[in-house]
């Protein structure tokens, strides 16, 4: 067979950097970046390095299986796929002739693949599409509609042409894209200031100019302290302000209090260092890019929080900027026509969304598209507005992403059917009555996806080797369950079909990707300048009053709250990312686990000292019952108040031969947490819980 070098999209986060695999007579032996694809420059963060572990891994899913014993205790049947198929679609048949379209709930980590199986689902009725956003950006997606009327995808981040960038709810270093990192060092190597404001000095803080370590909880009265200085001191783009903000009078008024004096009582920052920050943001202007975060389920006020980045953004003129937040550009924008969609062969679900999205008192201002699964939760429990009797986990792992897993599977227990379409074993799947494995990305074809920007573009990620196990690419599993259940419009039996379907009108042949793997639909980046119809207000400005959530009982400019005090002894747990894993899917990988078996327990130095914890012992962490050992990591670069461990660790699934039993799981420090959630964006609130430590 020897060897070839084949083009694909890596599928070890949710980035999906273009990749190049080395296969040697069949193998996959060596993945770098795609040297062809803008940014990336042929490098690859490790994760993506580690992808032939996950392909090669024993500890995975091997088979489709079902349930023969108790819900998770571990006892299964291997099936054909026939089998497994026709039981999940006989099932799902059942329930919806039994309890209405609509008591099928789907839930998947979102992304650019979703198309097809979107399909599948307005093809059987349902109007229950969830993603995994309310443990993550639902607060930067809500916030951006209520400022802007579109969503958080609807500007870039132009970091090789920015003057200063600043990360407060983004770890673009650790949280990685390649792209993005390899854009941002670009625009530092051009001479880019770097800010990160955040409780802990984390990796981008030892590359900025400024880091200001905030108490935890007080970020919103950091940026709130910001806007006074913007405009008190005459910082803002006064022409930007004038043309394109709504009511920024009555903004002016809301921020009078929040002065940098009175701020530095509530964050701890000084008060001559967070006007020198606002100079230096004027100085740099238009070309600024606040990041206005991806993770930020955090706190009751995060989106109000973000709320403020985006308006920063927009006082600085950064909004369609060189260099700032440039508008998203899609194939039309570029004279292109976009991939045909085969969600436009069915109409949409009618009904009521089972988390009361769109319609319900106090939820009507919430972007309707993937909902907040959490709430689904809630309904199938009450069983209000109707039941939720079947789940399809498609590549999510809610019990590992929620807060308190015992508590969220008790939400399940009037679920009927638990599926999960998955490629590694998780808490999820662990818990599910049928499990319809996925071949890993190396091993799978994928619908063709969109890569909206500057410069948009279509990608392929092509099949690199043949399945190792018995297991399925995503869209042969809704094909085949599509075919048994009646919707002829997705019975494909090859990929090959799929993309010509998807390519129709376009002018763009799947030849066109085989040099590269990636078709640009433009030839220069588009920088759009604002004008009438970029925003999608009412009053085709940026809008300081949101109608839709002052309509549903909440306040645009919120008077801000102080944090909850930790109890007396206690801390405030926080929780984050790192480059050497992907939350909890990564914590198996053999060569990944070999260089972090398991996460670490930062806490402040005086803090330790007063408990007698030196650095490197083991300690306990303790919360609601739940208490784990984790090695204390022992710094003066963590906020006293605050105790810090990288997310995904904690494992207890025996089919994880390395994972099992190291670390601590933060999600279980956060007893029924899952309730704790934020009414303005609609995420979870997952660092309002406090722990105890101890030797």
């Amino acid at each position: 067979m020897g060897k070839e070098l084949v083009k694909s999209i890596c599928g070890m986060c949710s980035v999906r950097c273009p990749i190049e695999v080395e296969v040697v007579d069949g193998r996959a032996e060596y993945i770098q970046g795609n040297p062809d694809a803008p940014g990336i420059m042929g490098s690859l963060c490790p994760r993506g390095a580690a992808g032939t572990a996950l392909t090669y891994d024993e500890d995975r899913p091997q088979y489709p299986m079902v349930r023969t014993g108790k819900r998770g205790e571990g006892k299964w049947k291997r099936v054909s796929w026939d089998e497994a198929l026709d039981y999940v679609a006989e099932e799902l048949t059942r329930i919806q002739d039994t309890y209405g379209k609509n008591s099928v709930l789907f839930s998947d980590r979102g992304g650019p693949f979703r198309d097809f199986y979107r399909a599948f689902l307005r093809g059987i009725g349902t109007a229950n599409y969830n993603n995994h956003d309310s443990a993550c950006a639902r607060n930067v997606q809500n916030a951006a509609l209520s400022v802007f009327g579109f969503g958080r995808k609807g500007v870039s981040y132009d970091l090789k042409n920015a003057k200063h960038v600043v990360l407060q709810q983004r770890n673009i270093l650790e949280a990685i894209n390649v792209a993005e990192v390899n854009n941002l060092f670009a625009g530092i190597e051009k001479g880019a200031k770097l800010t990160v404001i955040d409780i802990r000095a984390n990796v981008p803080a030892t590359k900025a100019d400024n880091f200001f370590m905030v108490r935890p909880g007080t970020d919103y009265a950091f940026n709130l302290a910001v806007i006074n200085v913007l405009i008190n001191n005459e910082l803002y783009d006064k022409q930007f302000v004038a043309d394109w903000v709504e009511d920024f009078d009555k903004l002016a008024e809301f921020v009078k209090p929040y002065t940098p004096e009175w701020a530095e009582g509530e964050t701890g920052v000084s008060a001559a260092g967070l006007i020198d920050f606002c100079n230096q943001l004027a100085e740099a202007a238009p070309s600024v890019i606040w990041h206005p975060g991806w993770m930020t389920a955090r706190y009751s006020d995060s989106f109000y929080m973000t709320r403020t980045i985006y308006i920063i953004n927009a006082l600085l003129g950064a909004i369609g900027a060189k260099g700032g937040l440039p508008f998203m550009n899609k194939p039309g924008d570029v004279g292109a026509k976009g991939l045909k969609s085969f969600m436009e062969l069915y109409p949409k679900p009618e009904g009521q969304r089972a988390d009361g999205i769109g319609w319900m008192e106090g939820r009507k201002h919430f972007d309707a598209g993937p909902g907040l699964v959490h709430l689904a939760y809630e309904a199938a429990v009450e069983e209000k507005p109707y039941p939720i009797k079947a789940y399809i986990a498609q590549r999510h792992d809610p019990l590992m992403a929620f807060p308190d897993k015992e508590d969220v599977k008790a939400k399940w227990k009037d679920i009927e059917l638990l599926v999960a379409v998955t490629f590694s074993w998780s808490d999820t799947a662990w818990n599910a009555d049928v499990i319809l494995p996925i071949s890993p990305y190396l091993e799978r074809d994928e619908i063709l996806m969109t890569k909206n920007g500057p410069k948009p573009a279509f990608q392929v990620r092509k099949r690199a080797i043949e399945p190792v196990y018995d297991t399925k690419a995503v869209w042969e599993i809704y094909a085949g369950l599509a075919r048994r259940m009646g919707l002829k419009e997705l019975d494909y039996t090859n990929i090959e079909d799929i993309w010509k379907f998807q390519l129709e009108g376009t002018g763009v042949s799947i030849e066109d990707f085989a040099k590269t793997g990636i078709v640009s639909l433009a030839s220069d980046p588009l920088y759009k300048p604002v004008k009438e119809g970029s925003f999608k207000t009412p009053s085709g400005k940026v809008q300081m009053i949101d109608a839709k959530l002052e309509a549903d009982g909440m306040p645009s400019l919120k008077p801000y709250e102080a944090p909850e005090q930790a109890p007396e002894g206690k801390f405030r747990i926080t929780f984050g990312r790192c480059a050497l894993h992907t939350q909890g899917h990564t914590v198996n990988n053999s060569l990944l686990f070999e260089q972090m078996p398991e996460n670490v327990l930062w806490i402040n130095t005086k803090r330790a000292e007063a408990l007698g914890i030196e650095q490197d012992e083991y300690v306990t962490v303790g919360s609601n019952g739940y208490k784990a050992k984790i090695k204390a990591f022992v710094t003066d670069f963590v906020h006293p108040e605050a105790v810090f461990m990288v997310h995904g660790f904690g494992h207890d699934l025996p089919c994880e031969t390395r994972a099992n039993g190291k670390g601590a799981a933060d999600n279980m420090l956060m007893p029924k947490g899952i309730d704790k959630w934020d009414h303005g964006g609609g995420a979870i609130a997952m660092q309002e819980h406090f722990v105890s430590v101890s030797k």
